[in-house]
This record gives structure tokens, sequence and C-alpha cells, in this order.
């Protein structure tokens, strides 16, 4: 079983990546995993095993078309974590990587795969493709309204993905989580950038009044279901992942604030940035009824391990390249 995973260097591609070569999925305890990363800010081989015997480490970019076409054929199946995935740098002025990554890269992508009748494909995306929602929760039939450059340039992706799928058949299938943390995220996210800010006295910004609401999803619960969408979903299908914790970020605050000992006066409150969605909300039945999905981690659990495990790693994220002023 030879497995290539794309962005297999980040936070979330990583994770899936250590588990699996860990033996952590079964039927998996001997597979060869390729993990294809361009190593931008974000990459980082530090969250790989690299001396394990089972991983092959390739430096490169989905978009490089001949790069693919040697490296694809062989494998069994494929799981594309590869993304720009940061808000914030999709509202400035290299928007325009959002795209070429998210929605060419993935193009071209799955292209290869076709050509080398390589499948089953799993195109990791997000909540945040489905806009912003007031009350109720997302389904999976819901459509796709994103409100950042981030976002659409995900729902493009998630479409090429559908178009690919309907057009030519390709065994591709579609997963979108909600927010997710855990240990090796980069600082530039919100709870490693305020975990690190308290751990070296530095206050944390809020924007606006803290209101906005998102569910908050471990990675290994993520990982975990996006193994069972690659092994047990079905072709074409599309796949929400939730935690099933719901917070504002007033209340994360207050969460993070408490597992590091700081008080509210390490909070500043800043101006709200553009097109900030007020609230996520996903409705999961599909995975949890059709593929047995349940989360393992309780937020109380995760967030705790989490904190820990950046108060026990300072190399890993003072060395981090944007580590917030």
């Amino acid at each position: 079983m030879r497995v290539l995973v794309c962005g297999g260097a980040g936070f979330i591609g990583s994770h899936y990546t250590r588990t699996m070569l860990a033996g952590g999925y079964r039927g998996f305890e001997d597979a060869e995993v390729t993990v294809l990363d361009k190593l931008t800010y974000a990459g980082d081989t530090r969250n790989l095993p690299m001396d394990d015997q089972k991983l092959t480490f390739v430096h490169g970019d989905l978009r490089d078309s001949e790069l693919l076409g040697r490296l694809v054929p062989g494998h069994d199946m494929v799981v594309n974590f590869a993304a720009e995935s940061h808000v914030d740098r999709s509202l400035g002025p290299d928007a325009a990587v959002f795209s070429a990554s998210n929605v060419l890269g993935v193009q071209n992508l799955l292209e290869v795969c076709l050509h080398a009748e390589v499948g089953p494909v799993v195109q990791v995306s997000t909540d945040e493709v489905y806009g912003s929602i007031e009350e109720g929760t997302w389904t999976e039939d819901e459509p796709l309204l994103p409100n950042s450059p981030y976002a659409a340039s995900k729902a493009g992706g998630d479409l090429i993905a559908r178009s690919y799928h309907q057009t030519h058949g390709l065994d591709v299938r579609v997963t979108r989580c909600s927010n997710n943390y855990g240990p090796h995220q980069h600082v530039e996210k919100l709870l490693p950038r305020f975990i690190t800010r308290l751990l070296t006295g530095r206050s944390v910004p809020v924007y606006g009044d803290g209101r906005n609401v998102r569910e908050w999803l471990h990675v290994d619960d993520h990982c975990r279901a996006i193994h069972l969408v690659l092994t047990e979903g079905a072709a074409g299908r599309v796949y929400n992942i939730g935690g099933g914790s719901a917070l504002s970020n007033l209340e994360m605050t207050g969460r993070i604030l408490d597992l590091c000992g700081m008080g509210w006066d390490m909070v500043t409150f800043v101006e709200d940035r553009k097109g900030h969605d007020l609230r996520y909300a996903i409705n999961d039945d599909r995975i949890r009824s059709e593929l047995g999905y349940r989360p393992r981690w309780s937020l109380d659990k995760g967030l705790s391990a989490t904190v820990q495990w950046y108060r026990d790693n300072p190399a890993f994220w003072k060395s981090a390249e944007e580590l917030p002023a």
C-alpha cells in the first residue's frame, strides 16, 4: 500500500502522516507514505519522522505538472492537505497565491491522478466555504457562499474536485471540517498565537467584540475522520467533519487565559478584520451515520493537552518565521 500525502509537512497533514507511520490506522500499519510539500512558512520537516524507512519526502509544488507526473503513478490513494490556509493573509496583496494553490494546484493534482488511474483521492476542505450562518447548521447540500478570498479559493477547489468526479468519473471525495487545534500548529493561528503570546508574557488581540462563534475539532479526530472517508467513503461524496464544541472567540479566550494562568488584563480588543464571518456551524450527521465517526477528544482535554505541548516545546514555536510581535 502506497499513500501520497500532499501538504504532509503542515499541521494537519503531518499529524495524519505521523499517525499512519506509527500504525494508528488499521490495515495501514505497513503502508509506505510519500509526503509532497512545498515547505512554505507553515510546512516544517520537524513535524515528520524523517528517519522512518516507510516515509519518502519530496519537496515540491502541486502546480508542478512534470513533478506530479513522475511522482503520482504507483500510489494507491492520495490525500490532499496542501493549501494556503490563513484567512488574514488572503486579505492582503498576496491573495492570488490562494487561488493559485487552492484551485489551480487541486486541478493539476486531479488531472495527473486521472491519467495515472489513481484513486481514491480525498480533497481536504473547510466549513468556511459555506459562508456565515446566523442559526442552525449547514449540511453538505448547502450552497457554497464563501466570504473571504481564502474561503473562495477552497470552494473553487471543491468544485474542481466535483467536476472531475462528474465529468471523468475520478474517485474523489471531499471533507469539510470545523476549526482544528492541537500540537504542531503554526503560531499564526488563533489558539497557538494566544498560547505562545501568553507563555511569553504578551497580551492577546481579540477581533471586534469577540462574539464570532467557531466549532473546535481536535486534529486527531479530524485525521481519523479523513481516513474513514478515504477507506470507507463514497466516490463523489462530501462529508462534513465537526467536533461538536462551539464557542465564541471571547469564550475561547477565557479558556486559554485560565489554562495559561492569566487574567483578562492580558487581552486587547482590536479592530475587526474585513469580512469576518460571525458564526460557523456544521451538521456532520452524514459521516456519523454512514461511516460511524465519533470524536474522541473533549474540548477540555484537548485544550489542556495543547497548551501543555506548547509549554513543553518552545523550540518549535519560538523559531517560527512569523511569530507575532
